[in-house]
């Protein structure tokens, strides 16, 4: 019996949401008095795979041959399971983004698993195996039994703390066969956004909504976010009348994020938006409304017109760079 994770690697390199799950599961193994297995899909050198050993994982397995070089989730469901079998993983531990999202309901199926799916907390009991996770948009929690022999826990992004232990890891190249039929995904043409942060890896983001009145008044917005190293975000209605990209729509039916600090000018704060930004562990909101809903979910707020209020703040923030 083993905790498996699997960790995500972009362009050969692990970002801080792998080494969240790792950090996750060494403690859930703990719990259950075993060991953390990590898996590794895709091409990276054993330096970088080595990083996995800091934060609790005592074996990784590498996996790597021409048809993983692209991101199927078939073929990656294929993988994890067969790893997942021969480790005898009781427990399988993923990313709550969008490819965990993807590959929890094939997992479920082909092993016959329950999923709990983002998840926010160590789970609150081993036997039966209960796991915490916040539901209604995050307007409530809920207590998740997971009854099957197999669990899949989904993690939310930055929802558990990393924790360095001593790298004793072993690795290991495995030989998974993948059925070349499985193949369903053709990259024929590959854009990279450059110069500008990742909305989905910002530790800060700044975003604007209609209360911002004109898409002519984002320059203090930009320069904030610039001032702090930090993503540009918006509302949906922004995004809708073209005021801000599509890419920058946070919320519900846009992207969900989970940053250290979220500075929300201008948001009325909308269920719908609240459901995508709730996970962030501090939010910040400008508003010229003292009752909008925005202010109940957030830990620290300034009530005055967003126009008059960044400039004092973008002030602020550059003289204490000085």
């Amino acid at each position: 019996m083993s905790v498996l994770v699997y960790t995500e690697n972009w362009d050969g390199k692990f970002k801080k949401i792998s080494f969240e799950l790792v950090s996750y599961a060494s403690e859930v193994a703990k719990m259950l008095n075993t060991t953390v297995t990590a898996l590794s899909i895709g091409k990276i050198d054993e330096t970088e795979l080595k990083k996995l050993g800091n934060y609790g994982s005592q074996k990784i397995i590498s996996v790597f041959n021409d048809l993983v070089e692209t991101l199927d989730n078939q073929v990656y469901t294929n993988i994890i399971s067969e790893v997942s079998i021969r480790e005898k993983a009781s427990v399988i531990i993923i990313s709550n983004n969008n490819t965990g999202k993807a590959l929890a309901p094939r997992l479920s199926v082909r092993l016959k698993a329950g999923v709990g799916s983002c998840v926010s907390k160590l789970p609150l009991n081993i036997n039966p195996f209960t796991v915490y996770k916040k539901t209604y948009s995050g307007n409530a929690f809920a207590h998740l039994v997971i009854k099957s022999d197999v669990r899949i826990i989904t993690l939310a992004q930055n929802s558990f703390n990393l924790i360095e232990t001593e790298n004793n890891a072993v690795i290991e190249k495995a030989d998974v066969t993948v059925n070349s039929s499985f193949v369903k995904t053709k990259v024929t043409d590959v854009k990279k956004q450059t110069g500008k942060i990742l909305l989905t890896d910002a530790d800060i983001v700044v975003s604007g909504g209609r209360g911002m009145k004109s898409p002519d008044n984002w320059t203090h917005l930009v320069e904030l976010a610039e001032a702090l190293g930090a993503a540009t975000a918006c509302s949906r209605p922004v995004s809708d009348e073209g005021w801000r990209p599509h890419e920058e729509h946070t919320g519900q039916t846009g992207k969900i994020i989970a940053p250290n600090l979220y500075i929300a000018v201008g948001i009325s704060g909308a269920t719908q938006h609240l459901a995508g930004v709730s996970g962030s562990k501090y939010i910040v909101a400008i508003n010229s409304d003292k009752d909008a809903p925005i202010f109940e979910a957030a830990q620290y707020g300034i009530v005055g017109d967003a126009l008059k209020v960044l400039p004092k703040l973008v002030s602020a923030v550059k003289e204490m760079k000085k």
